[in-house]
């Protein structure tokens, strides 16, 4: 056996002893001795192996994946651009703290100051988005090598998967020739793992007592929730009596604390000035809207956050405590704190979706309130980074049985279809995506499954509006930058998405009529794009609107 071969067929054991289930691998020449050894344990059951031939789309195909099965996932590519190509999916885990292995194949130290093809300085290239970076020494046939590889593989995942907090890590593995398989089994020492099957070390310590908020204690409170995953929020605020504010709205969130108009609430300076925490408790990282952080940024307000990690965001840079978990409330809230906003909620909501009612189909928000409706029970919901995950915070009834994924650590348009394409596949029951056409031409490469590779079952909903419908919502779109919003803001680009779908062998519908799109929702296996074409230059307008009919049902 040659000591490539032998070191990739260590790795690849070694990770799955460690618990790897899921790989994705982008073919190359550099890393083909690590693309034989997937193979073969993929071939054997020991892992399931997804085959992208765009980096890009792997990393976030992987990230996906990771992200809804909570543990680490591996992604393998070979060296060069490749490797460079896997950067916006890394920077988006470490942000989001998703647990993800990167290996890169790369040339061996003599031939990087040669000139070879694909060779770029691949050290620490992902910098310090990765909460570990190594480089193995390159394969020789000698005795402790086993030992070595093994050892290193331990020390990546136990970074990836973390303690408090998960996230990428990097093993870079300069591979000499051959890069094939070649001369039998023989080795100078057993390249065994355990006689147990289990890990080559165990990382005692997992499971210890998480660190506990202790200065929670105001009566007025509130609760603001960066994203549906944040388990038992909902409950902990019917508890304390403090109301629960999501930035995905009422989807995802139980509890009958939680407000689903809240980012319209907190829009709104006169009722805010009535309806001002003393405390906030930040679950997460909150990114999206600009009440969000205004309140955070006020010095009245004192600043909580359940973080795992130490890594922690810091809203205005004025955080009086960090800890892991929720804790417990040191006084009783004012029972008629909850109160008031539980009726403010109710005014608002039932003003809200009277004026959608009479909203001109199609438009962001109409579109996001009819998709979340027809969601089946226990269904994920993928939302693009942009007017998507805005417009179903804001016009989405109450839907706590859904799962919602975002990439919000980062929250760029990357790899959005890839990232859907993963979440489905670890979802395993009915799975949307609701995505803008940007976002969705971005990464069309996500569309791209070869025959041999598992094709989820994914429904993805593309609201198209040519172009970037969220430049119009911010000061970009005021009337007096008109003369150049369109070129460089609103990027209009007649991508004929039915054909586009086609040449992937992906089936498309288009649809013109709400009830079309409610009839096409209808939950069926398969990958599907459904495609509603909209007006952009409305969408200022329909929010004003909207706006208005909760400011007058709230305040009068």
């Amino acid at each position: 056996m040659n000591p490539s071969t032998a070191q990739a067929e260590v790795i690849v054991d070694e990770l799955v002893r460690n618990g790897v289930r899921q790989v994705v691998l982008s073919p190359g020449s550099r890393n083909a001795p690590l693309s034989y050894a997937l193979h073969k344990a993929d071939h054997a059951g020991r892992l399931q192996l997804h085959v992208r031939i765009d980096e890009r789309s792997a990393g976030f195909l992987a990230l996906g994946l990771a992200a809804r099965a909570g543990s680490p996932v591996a992604v393998a590519c070979t060296s060069g651009t490749a490797a460079t190509n896997l950067h916006p999916a890394v920077s988006e885990a470490y942000h989001s703290g998703v647990p993800l292995i990167v290996l890169t194949a790369d040339r061996p130290p003599e031939l990087r100051a040669a000139g070879a093809n694909q060779t770029i300085d691949q050290h620490r290239m992902f910098g310090s988005e990765v909460r570990l970076f190594d480089e193995l020494a390159v394969a020789e046939e000698r005795p402790g090598q086993n030992a070595y590889w093994r050892s290193q593989v331990c020390r990546a995942w136990q970074a990836a998967a973390g303690d408090a907090r998960s996230g990428p890590v990097h093993l870079n593995l300069p591979f000499r020739e051959p890069l094939v398989p070649s001369g039998g089994d023989d080795w100078c020492e057993p390249l065994d793992g355990r006689p147990d099957g289990g890990r080559w070390t165990e990382v005692c310590g997992r499971g210890r007592v998480p660190s506990a908020l202790s200065r929670v204690r105001a009566r007025h409170g509130l609760v603001l929730a960066a994203d549906s995953g944040a388990d038992g929020v909902g409950e902990w605020g019917e508890q304390y009596g403090w109301p629960v504010l999501s930035e995905v709205g009422g989807v995802g969130v139980p509890g009958s604390a939680v407000i689903s108009t809240g980012m319209w609430l907190l829009g709104l300076p006169e009722f805010l000035r009535e309806h001002r925490p003393e405390q906030v408790l930040c679950v997460g990282r909150p990114t999206v809207f600009r009440q969000v952080q205004r309140l955070l940024a006020d010095t009245e307000v004192e600043v909580l956050l359940t973080h795992g990690g130490d890594d922690w965001p810091a809203p205005a840079h004025n955080l009086r405590e960090v800890a892991e978990t929720f804790g417990q409330a040191s006084a009783p809230a004012d029972p008629d704190w909850l109160t008031a906003w539980q009726q403010a909620d109710q005014k608002a909501s039932a003003a809200l979706h009277a004026a959608l009612d009479l909203e001109r189909w199609p438009n962001g928000p109409v579109v996001a309130r009819a998709v979340v409706d027809a969601l089946p029970e226990q269904a994920l919901l993928v939302l693009g980074s942009s007017n998507p995950t805005r417009d179903v915070a804001l016009a989405a009834r109450q839907r706590p049985d859904v799962v919602v994924h975002r990439n919000r650590g980062v929250a760029g348009i990357d790899g959005t279809v890839s990232t859907a394409v993963g979440a489905a596949l670890a979802h395993r029951r009915p799975a949307y995506a609701l995505l803008g056409d940007l976002t969705f031409v971005h990464d069309s490469n996500g569309l791209l499954l070869g025959p041999h590779e598992t094709r989820p079952d994914l429904t993805i909903v593309v609201l198209n509006d040519d172009g970037g419908g969220i430049f119009s919502l911010l000061e970009q779109g005021n009337p007096e930058h008109s003369d150049s919003f369109e070129r460089i803001f609103g990027t209009p680009h007649g991508t004929d998405l039915g054909k586009l779908c086609a040449a992937h062998g992906v089936e498309h519908q288009l649809v013109q009529q709400q009830s079309e799109l409610v009839e096409a929702l209808r939950w069926r296996p398969g990958l599907r794009v459904i495609e509603v074409r909209a007006d952009r230059s409305a969408l200022r307008s329909v929010h004003e609107r909207l706006h208005a009919a909760v400011r007058s049902a709230v305040l009068g």
